[in-house]
């Protein structure tokens, strides 16, 4: 899988090191229904973090809801695939992706900025 397109996934769905590791632990076990507390505890992350990171991965279509807890299952093989390209490349290369999460990151707060940014008007 390309390059661009596990940026486009980090962009839509993967936003953080902490959605990255909730998503991968999820995908370990894929017929696990987990609870917001399991995966607290399973992270040592804060309840606050976890549902955000939740939030954002089912409306990215990696997980669903469902009335017990959270499930792993992207809604395409697309999806899947991706996950799986993003989750060996984790493991190959860390440093790269995190990098890659952290640009994206910046990226985003760099147009969120620059949005907001005074131009001198032309004489």
């Amino acid at each position: 899988m390309a390059e661009a397109q596990l940026l486009a996934l980090i962009r839509t769905a993967v936003r953080s090191v902490w959605a990255l590791e909730l998503l991968l632990t999820m995908k370990g076990q894929p017929e696990r229904v987990w609870s917001t507390a399991a995966l607290v505890q399973e992270l040592r992350a804060s309840a606050k973090l976890v549902e955000d990171n939740l939030a954002l991965l089912a409306a990215g279509g990696l997980i669903r809801q469902e009335p017990e807890g959270f499930v792993y299952g992207p809604a395409t093989t697309t999806l899947e695939e991706a996950v799986s390209a993003l989750e060996a490349a984790y493991r190959q290369r860390p440093v790269s992706v995190i990098n890659l999460i952290v640009g994206a990151s910046t990226d985003n707060v760099q147009g969120f900025a620059d949005a907001f940014r005074f131009r001198r008007e032309e004489d």
